[in-house]
């Protein structure tokens, strides 16, 4: 998770203020303990380290960044790099393009990072200033998890084509009702859980006993990579989420953050989400929001309050603005009930030998080409279904691709090949922190998605029965179709460097960025005309201005003509051979074609976030298109799973309870045996009126424990509307599995 800010180019004064004042021996400057005085830039450090106690920061020191005291010791640890005494302070280094890497490093080990820029401003570059000391320095990112770590506008746009996995935020809250309750262990808790990442925001709220079963099946439903938690649980949660985080690599550990119980309190929750919905989303519809947040449980308004005041450390509490968009995580009455245990012992996300994912359920029906359709498929396989309408609605849809001949369905699968992360770009724009190379990456792939899909349509119409593949295709270039506007308004060169002074176009909806560079013009226009009387000053009509090394506008004199030079003009640089003035007029009208194109960056930052803004209005249509998308991704998934060979269509109903399942094999074993080995297949008959319930026995490694999962698996891929490895299958729609 990170934070951005805006360059501020009044800091020089603040830095400049402090450089002075360690020319006094004041008491404030001076080391305790070795009676030595501080560095400006210790200073500086001492100061953003009042703010942030619990960040490690790195601070950009010219070409590198440097950690002090105790975030130096755990740099040199953690980075394994060199350590040592400087001036008042431990210090340690990193080059500044490696930053990426060690921050990464850094945050996957549980530590939250600061990163401070240093900033060179106009004021500085007139005065000819270099010392590091006196550059104005301010916190840009904070990161403590990875989904939306981004250091600068550089970075690459592959990072948006790779595949992220889950990154959820967890917080969870406890309220114990009464002492008999405590007592026994029991209580109600209440989670809120957010992937940065995609902007999800899922809460739940369940009553739990002791042995905290409840809580553990969501935690490892969702597999979070940082939890919240108020700074005492109770025993039987603590027990329970020290063994989940001690079973995590000590690289890959899920992040614990502990906040004072008082962010958890109903009193104080309910003052935080009342100012926060009433005063700080910027609509007119705060009340109805507030009221729909009032409405959930009070462990839920507390874990919410919390994760607040959380993310508003991060700039990244935008995603709690639209309670609309909160899902409940568990529904008894839409999918089917699998507990922590149920779920490990099944090997549904990850299997039991290495927490890998081959060898799992997930494993075996992932055949997604998309990052959405994997997490919209990891979904599906948690959550099965309990609406006979509903799974055989995916089924119809399934069998649809499979059984078609109309080359429809492969025009549309080949659209969802070699897409980038789409669902976390836009994440990205939504919170500002995209880069213009990933916007433009974003923009231009729905909008060609939006042409090619717009192209489908007819055929689509003509082609596609089946209501769930038939309405996803055909909504999607309605939701996409304001996504073209934004790409004619960007120049794609820019774009792609990053040049945000050449990003727009036209610049008539941009006044304030037209205006700048009309008066940067204007001052071009007078150094250039000035070049007319330096011309007749040093007597030579063929003089231009030269640039070198950065420096602009200076005049090249050799040194045997330097008598022609006026004494009032200024010697930049000289070789042996030539000599480079300024003269008084270019010295003042540098400095303010400078401080005027210091001023055009940040006003094209500026417009840039507010064009980002705008666009952030159609976040929700855009983001129910991506969703189509990964539903489709999920369903050609699941077509290639039906194509494996002597797989079958189940038959679900609502009102049987049977489980008849002829010559069924385990999914999982045998896709793993292949064709090398044979799986030998068991046929199952349970039903409500004949026979209810099987012991099975039999001698150890006989197979019992692979039949029983069979069984399972078999009816778990069912109702997540997937063909399943039998020769025929009738399915009652089952509520729950349990196993110990």
């Amino acid at each position: 998770i990170s934070a951005e800010t805006s360059e501020d180019c009044c800091k020089f004064s603040a830095s400049l203020k402090s450089y002075e004042n360690t020319q006094n021996t004041s008491d404030t400057n001076l080391n305790k303990r070795t009676k030595s005085i501080y560095t400006p830039l210790e200073l500086q450090f001492i100061e953003m380290k009042k703010q942030y106690k619990d960040a490690v920061l790195c601070v950009e020191c010219g070409y590198k960044y440097r950690f002090f005291g105790e975030d130096a010791e755990i740099a040199a640890k953690e980075l394994n790099i060199y350590c040592h005494q400087d001036h008042n302070f431990m210090t340690a280094s990193i080059p500044t393009h490696r930053l990426f890497v060690h921050v990464r490093r850094l945050v996957a080990k549980g530590y939250k990072v600061g990163v401070i820029k240093q900033m060179e401003t106009a004021a500085l570059k007139a005065a000819g200033e270099n010392k590091s000391s006196l550059f104005s320095r301010k916190l840009t990112h904070l990161l403590n998890v990875n989904p939306l770590l981004k250091l600068d506008d550089s970075v690459d746009v592959e990072e948006v084509t790779t595949d992220v996995p889950d990154n959820y935020l967890l917080c969870i809250c406890e309220n114990g009702e009464n002492v008999k309750d405590r007592k026994k262990g029991d209580t109600v808790i209440g989670i809120m859980a957010i992937q940065p990442t995609t902007g999800e925001v899922i809460f739940d709220s369940f009553r739990d006993c002791a042995s905290r079963l409840e809580l553990e099946s969501r935690v490892l439903r969702l597999q979070p990579v940082e939890i919240i938690l108020p700074s005492s649980l109770s025993d039987q949660s603590e027990k329970l989420i020290n063994s989940i985080t001690s079973m995590r690599l000590r690289d890959d550990r899920i992040r614990i953050e502990r906040m004072e119980n008082l962010h958890f309190e109903y009193s104080h929750a309910f003052q935080l989400i009342t100012d926060f919905y009433a005063k700080e989303v910027p609509d007119t519809t705060g009340p109805q929001k507030l009221s729909a947040i009032l409405s959930l449980d009070k462990p839920v308004i507390c874990s919410l309050a919390a994760v607040i005041a959380y993310l508003k450390e991060f700039n990244l509490e935008k995603m709690l603005y639209n309670p609309s968009n909160f899902k409940r995580l568990s529904s008894e009455t839409e999918y089917m009930t699998i507990n922590g245990t149920t779920m490990k012992n099944l090997e549904i996300l990850q299997n039991q030998t290495d927490m890998k994912t081959k060898g799992s359920l997930l494993w075996v029906l992932d055949h997604t080409k998309t990052s959405f359709g994997r997490r919209r498929l990891k979904k599906w396989v948690t959550q099965p279904l309990m609406k006979s309408s509903e799974i055989n609605a995916r089924l119809d849809a399934v069998s649809e691709i499979l059984l078609s001949e109309s080359s429809v369905f492969g025009q549309i699968q080949n659209l969802l090949c070699k897409l980038p992360d789409i669902e976390r770009g836009l994440c990205s724009v939504f919170h500002k922190k995209c880069s213009t190379q990933e916007f433009f990456l974003i923009v231009s792939t729905l909008s060609r998605l939006d042409l090619e899909i717009q192209a489908l349509v007819p055929v689509i119409h003509s082609h596609v029965k089946t209501p769930l593949l038939q309405n996803a295709l055909l909504e999607i270039p309605e939701l996409l179709s304001p996504v073209k506007h934004y790409l004619k308004i960007l120049n794609e060169e820019a774009a792609k460097t990053g040049d945000k002074t050449q990003l727009f176009k036209d610049l008539t909806d941009f006044p304030v960025i037209r205006k700048r560079k009309e008066e940067i013009l204007d001052v071009l226009s007078k150094i250039q005309l000035h070049l007319l009387d330096i011309r007749k000053k040093i007597k030579n009509p063929s003089a231009e201005y030269v640039t070198v090394s950065g420096q602009e506008f200076m005049i090249e004199v050799k040194n045997s003509h330097k008598s022609s030079v006026p004494s009032d003009w200024v010697m930049v640089s000289s070789t042996k051979a030539v000599s480079r003035f300024h003269s008084p007029f270019i010295i003042e009208n540098y400095r303010h074609l400078n401080q005027l194109r210091e001023q055009l960056v940040l006003d094209c930052s500026a417009e840039w976030l507010n064009f980002l803004d705008h666009f952030s209005e159609h976040y929700h249509p855009v983001s129910k298109a991506i969703g189509h998308l990964a539903t489709v991704d999920c369903l050609f998934s699941l077509a290639q799973v039906a194509k494996q060979g002597d797989y079958c269509r189940p038959t679900v109903q609502d009102n049987r309870q049977e489980i008849i399942i002829k010559n069924g094999r385990h999914p999982v074993i045998d896709v793993l045996l292949g064709e090398q080995d044979q799986y030998v297949p068991n046929t199952t008959n349970l039903s409500g009126d004949g026979e209810r319930v099987m012991i099975i026995t039999g001698p150890n490694m006989g197979g019992k424990s692979s039949y029983i999962k069979q069984v399972a698996l078999i009816t778990v891929m069912a109702q997540i509307g997937s063909y399943v490895p039998a020769e025929e299958s009738i399915i009652g729609v089952v509520d729950g599995i349990f196993t110990r």
